[in-house]
């Protein structure tokens, strides 16, 4: 009788759970089977550290409890309550989400896989998590670190992007096959969490993996190779004034017309030509931001001039309700307004 293997689907079930159990990190979307709660944090994960989540996902729902108060909100607010955290982008599909919900659902989450696609921003992998996590539903969750630890334990992989897409195929096809049918959320969570922790993209910890035995790279494997980011360099003026006693900032909005980040607030933009602002002195503050594939070099300078018409001057307090770029977020942070902002988001 030949010698049982740890690939084969009972152990790999068994080690994984057992391994789980272990070691999962306690986050407050574990602690919950509210399919909203689960919702906003499945898109509030959406290529953002779980460290990075975890105090705007509880301020969040602190001020949107629940899908009816989120679909009664302003989009200004959402944007604002989700400032900091990017791609804001989810955030407007979320809103409209919820006013769908709220308009002809009957202010009912949708109970299953296939419902939850009809909503805006809700994608394969978000609809698989919440359908399983919360109705248990038996329908596998594929992310990227699901992926990683799929192609690496079988040994799939290609640097051809044609190749690839075959194999991200049967990685979908072999996450449905390995699913747990009986406790799919946790099975799902399981694979997330060994991908997140574990299976890193880069220094795998092979050694602590419960796979390790049946695993066909051992961490090694070849993936699609992505494209260089690109550098851009930016300017922007510091403006301040006090009026009325009080230290204001001046912030302009970009046009609903603008691809990226639309509607939000922004320190104002300069010509990006350094000799048409020689005469304002060295920045103030030089970092580095990343936004998608662009990497940029910002200098921020002092600079004066009246208020334009897509501008306004702010208090910290009132900057607070507004929905920030992330480089003005960290500017202000850095310049010494993001304290000032973190004491008025804070207040009751």
């Amino acid at each position: 009788m030949a010698k049982k293997t740890v690939t084969d689907e009972t152990d790999l079930h068994r080690l994984l759970l057992d391994w789980f159990t272990r070691e999962r990190r306690d986050l407050p979307w574990r602690r919950t089977q509210d399919p909203y709660a689960i919702w906003v944090s499945e898109i509030m994960l959406q290529q953002t550290r779980v460290a990075a989540v975890l105090e705007p996902y509880r301020a969040f729902l602190e001020r949107f409890p629940t899908v009816q108060a989120l679909a009664a909100a302003e989009e200004a607010a959402v944007l604002a309550a989700w400032s900091g955290l990017g791609y804001y982008r989810r955030a407007r599909m979320l809103h409209r989400a919820a006013q769908q919900i709220c308009s002809s659902g009957n202010g009912h989450i949708p109970l299953s896989h296939a419902a939850l696609l009809e909503l805006p921003g809700v994608g394969r992998y978000t609809a698989a998590a919440i359908a399983s996590i919360a109705y248990g539903e038996p329908v596998a969750a594929v992310d990227g670190n699901v992926e990683r630890v799929l192609l690496r334990l079988r040994g799939w992989g290609s640097e051809d992007p044609v190749l690839h897409a075959k194999y991200l195929r049967r990685v979908q096809r072999e996450a449905a096959r390995l699913l747990d049918p009986v406790s799919p959320g946790e099975w799902n969570q399981a694979m997330m969490e060994l991908g997140a922790t574990v299976c890193l993209p880069r220094s795998p910890r092979c050694a602590a993996c419960p796979w390790l035995a049946g695993c066909a790279t051992r961490g090694e494997h070849e993936t699609v190779r992505r494209a260089p980011m690109r550098t851009e360099i930016r300017n922007y003026r510091w403006q301040t004034r006090l009026a009325d006693g009080m230290e204001q900032l001046l912030l302009i909005q970009r046009s609903q017309a603008q691809t990226v980040m639309p509607g939000m607030w922004e320190l104002p933009p300069m010509p990006d030509s350094p000799s048409k602002h020689n005469h304002l002195g060295k920045p103030i503050l030089q970092l580095r931001h990343a936004i998608m594939q662009v990497n940029y070099r910002i200098a921020i300078l002092r600079g004066e001039g009246p208020a334009p018409a897509d501008g306004r001057w702010v208090t910290a307090e009132e900057a607070a309700t507004m929905a920030l770029t992330g480089l003005a977020r960290k500017a202000m942070r850095r310049l010494g307004w993001l304290p000032k902002l973190t004491r008025a988001v804070s207040r009751p």
